[in-house]
C-alpha cells in the first residue's frame, strides 16, 4: 500500500507539472507570467553569484595603445561604436529664432510596452504618429526575436524606420540639449530619446535598481517648466521636469532619434545646422565631453561619454583611458547591457584582460546580451580560445539571428582559427 502512494503521489507531481507547462504555453498567460519567472531567475543567480560594483581598472603597467593587437589574424573594422554614446554639452543654449512658450503635439495612441519592449513600443507610438497601424510586435519580431532580450539600440530602431516604414525618414543624433528638442516639437516632429530608469524592486540582492529607458516626447511648457512624455512603461502625457530629462538623458549621451515626412527633411537640417554633418556633430560632442569632465571631474558619466566620443574617432588609447576614470569613479551595474564603446576600447588596445573582466561581469548580469557575448568571444580568440569563441558567437545568434557582427564573427575565425 505505500509504494502504491508513493506511486500516485509522483503521477500526481508529473502530471501536475505537464499541465503547468501546458498552461504557461498559452501565450496570455506567458505573457503575464514570465516577466515574474524571469525576475525570480535573476534574483536566484544573484543569490549564487552575487553581483557587485562594475569591476575598477586591473593595473596596467606602460600599457601599449596599439590599434591591431594580439592574434595573427585580426578582425577588420566590421564592428562599429553605438551611435548613442556620444554628446555634446547639455546646457539651454539660447536659440537665435523664436521658439513658443510651449508646444503639445497630438498624442499618438498610448501602448503599454511589454517584458523588455520600451524601444518598440515607442517607436510603434511615433510611427503610430505618422498614421502607422501596427503595434510593438511588429517591431520586435525584427530587433529582437527573443522576448527576454533586454535591450534594443537606437541604431537599430532607425534601421526599422528605413526597412520597414520606407514613406517615413530616420535620423539620430547625440549631444542634443532642450532647445533642440524644442525645436523640433516646434517643427511638428515628435522626438524619442534615450533615459536613465529605475526600478521599483531589485532582481538581484544588492541592485543597483538602474537601467536604460526609451521615451517619446510630444510636447513642452515653459512655464510648468516640462516635457511632455508618451513613456510606455509609466503611461501617456506624463510630465516630466526640465531638470529630471536633462539628468536621466545625460546618462546615454542626450541621443535623439527623428522620424519625419521626406518633405520635412529641410526643416531638419534647418533646425540641426552644422550638425545635420554626422562628423560634425560627433566633434561637437567630443569637445563637449572634453569640457564636462573639467567642469565636473567626479562625474563618471562624463568620462564615460568621453570614451564614447573617443572610439568614435579611433583615439582607443584616450578612450581606455577616460574608461578606465569612469570605472575608478563608479557606474551603474547594467550599464554594459546598453553601451560597449569600453569593449571596442579595450580590444584594440590589447588590454584583453579588462575585455574579459568586463564581458564577464557584463554576461554575469544579462548572461543573454549578444553584444557581451561577441566580445567575450573576441577576447577569447585573442587568448587562443578559438572554441570558446565560436561558442560565444553562436550563441550570440541564437539570443539575436540578425546579429550581423556575431554572423561576420563567425565567419572571421572559421576562417582564421
Amino acid at each position: 500500500m505505500p509504494k502504491l502512494t508513493v506511486k500516485r503521489l509522483i503521477l500526481l507531481l508529473a502530471g501536475a507539472l505537464l499541465l503547468a507547462g501546458l498552461v504557461y504555453s498559452l501565450p496570455p498567460v506567458q505573457k503575464r507570467l514570465s516577466w515574474r519567472i524571469d525576475l525570480a531567475l535573476a534574483y536566484l543567480r544573484g543569490v549564487i553569484n552575487p553581483v557587485e560594483g562594475m569591476p575598477t581598472p586591473l593595473t596596467v603597467d606602460d600599457q601599449p595603445a596599439v590599434t591591431r593587437p594580439g592574434a595573427t589574424s585580426t578582425p577588420t573594422a566590421r564592428t562599429t561604436a553605438t551611435p548613442e554614446q556620444t554628446r555634446s554639452t547639455p546646457t539651454l543654449q539660447p536659440s537665435p529664432t523664436q521658439i513658443p512658450g510651449s508646444i503639445s503635439l497630438p498624442a499618438p495612441a498610448w501602448e503599454k510596452q511589454d517584458i523588455n519592449n520600451c524601444g518598440p513600443a515607442s517607436l510603434a507610438m511615433y510611427l503610430r504618429y505618422y498614421g502607422w497601424d501596427k503595434d510593438q510586435f511588429d517591431i520586435a519580431n525584427l530587433l529582437k526575436p527573443q522576448r527576454d532580450d533586454r535591450n534594443v539600440n537606437v541604431d537599430e530602431l532607425a534601421y526599422y524606420v528605413r526597412t520597414r516604414a520606407g514613406w517615413l525618414n530616420a535620423e539620430y543624433r547625440v549631444g542634443g540639449d532642450l532647445t533642440t528638442l524644442k525645436k523640433l516639437l516646434a517643427a511638428g516632429i515628435p522626438v524619442i530619446i534615450e533615459e536613465s530608469f529605475y526600478f521599483d524592486e531589485p532582481f538581484w540582492p544588492n541592485d543597483d535598481l538602474w537601467a536604460a529607458h526609451y521615451n517619446l516626447i510630444t510636447g513642452y511648457d515653459d512655464a510648468s517648466q516640462t516635457f511632455t512624455g508618451q513613456d510606455s512603461f509609466h503611461g501617456a502625457d506624463q510630465k516630466i521636469p526640465y531638470t529630471t530629462l536633462e539628468e536621466y538623458w545625460h546618462t546615454f549621451n542626450h541621443v535623439y532619434l527623428m522620424v519625419y515626412p521626406p518633405e520635412r527633411e529641410a526643416t531638419v537640417r534647418d533646425i540641426l545646422g552644422e550638425q545635420w554633418d554626422p562628423a560634425t556633430n560627433r566633434q561637437r560632442a567630443l569637445e563637449g565631453s572634453q569640457r564636462e569632465t573639467q567642469s565636473h571631474p567626479s562625474d563618471p558619466f562624463a568620462w564615460f561619454n568621453l570614451g564614447s566620443q573617443l572610439v568614435y574617432f579611433e583615439r582607443y588609447a584616450d578612450a581606455a583611458s577616460a574608461f578606465d576614470k569612469a570605472r575608478e569613479l563608479g557606474l551603474p551595474q547594467r550599464m554594459l547591457r546598453y553601451q560597449f564603446s569600453p569593449f571596442f576600447a579595450y580590444f584594440h588596445t590589447g588590454r584583453n584582460d579588462e575585455l574579459l573582466a568586463l564581458t564577464e561581469y557584463a554576461l554575469q548580469i544579462t548572461p543573454n546580451a549578444e553584444e557581451a557575448l561577441l566580445w567575450h568571444g573576441w577576447a577569447l580568440y585573442r587568448d587562443g580560445d578559438t572554441a570558446g569563441a565560436l561558442a560565444d558567437f553562436q550563441n550570440a545568434l541564437v539570443q539575436n539571428p540578425n546579429y550581423q557582427d556575431a554572423q561576420y564573427a563567425l565567419q572571421f575565425v572559421r576562417e582564421n582559427p
